[in-house]
């Protein structure tokens, strides 16, 4: 399993969503800022806003929320002026890690990344010291209740998807970057409704970690990029078997 994927399933199962929906509520919010901001309110005609408007749906956003956030990025009232900024590092055991942020403070943002790497035994890097390990791609994933197996395949296939994955509960589909809003609205048009779509960063190999002590520091360090108000996306390249996981506590 990726690290990406493993990482997935790690925040799934953790009990502190409740507790960091605060977090993530801005976290919706503003990436839903700087889509309007950049390609306009409708999301019609904007596809980087509908699929963050969708994200923020399934996450529980409310929609006053929504409405307010489209709102600031269109102009209307005070809106914080957002920037983009990608670092990249090594975590414990020198498994890859590359974090996504956007913030209005690149100083306070950098200042706190980089003490999160020095305490749980990693350092951040240079740009691109890790960005080759990663191949950029869209993924789409579909529940298997109420789909058909050869039906999306070939639907997939057709509409010029890289890659089909059948996992435990759900099919995955893998696109380029170029590619992934043709895919996803041609699956719309073609009946199929997906339950999650976004540009990520894929592993293109993964680095089994088996020692506890430094799966912990791995577990920490994510957890603790995560729950930072700037950062959005956190991806890596980590292994911890499932035997391991289990004897970690965080």
């Amino acid at each position: 399993m990726s690290g990406h994927s493993k990482w997935s399933t790690i925040k799934h199962k953790k009990a502190k969503v409740d507790a960091q929906r605060g977090v993530a509520f801005q976290k919706y919010s503003r990436e839903i800022i700087v889509a309007a901001k950049m390609g306009g309110g409708d999301p019609a005609a904007n596809f980087r806003l509908r699929t963050a408007i969708e994200k923020a749906k399934a996450g529980g956003l409310p929609n006053d929320n929504i409405k307010r956030a489209i709102e600031k990025g269109c102009g209307a009232g005070a809106s914080e002026n957002y920037e983009e900024l990608t670092y990249e590092g090594y975590g414990a055991g020198g498994v890859a890690v590359i974090v996504e942020a956007m913030t209005d403070n690149r100083n306070r943002t950098a200042g706190d990344i980089r003490s999160y790497f020095t305490k749980f035994n990693g350092n951040l890097g240079e740009t691109g010291c890790v960005g080759w390990m990663f191949k950029d791609a869209g993924v789409v994933t579909f529940a298997k209740d109420g789909n058909d197996y050869e039906k999306l395949f070939e639907a997939s296939i057709n509409a010029g998807a890289d890659d089909f994955l059948d996992e435990d509960e759900e099919y995955k589909i893998i696109t380029t970057p170029d590619n992934f809003q043709n895919v996803v609205e041609t699956l719309e048009k073609d009946g199929f409704k997906h339950t999650g779509a976004e540009l990520t960063k894929l592993p293109q190999n993964t680095l089994e970690i088996t020692d506890e002590k430094t799966a912990k520091m791995i577990l920490l360090l994510m957890d603790k990029l995560e729950e930072h108000d700037d950062v959005q996306n956190v991806y890596s390249n980590f292994d911890i078997p499932d035997e391991v996981m289990d004897k970690v506590q965080i």
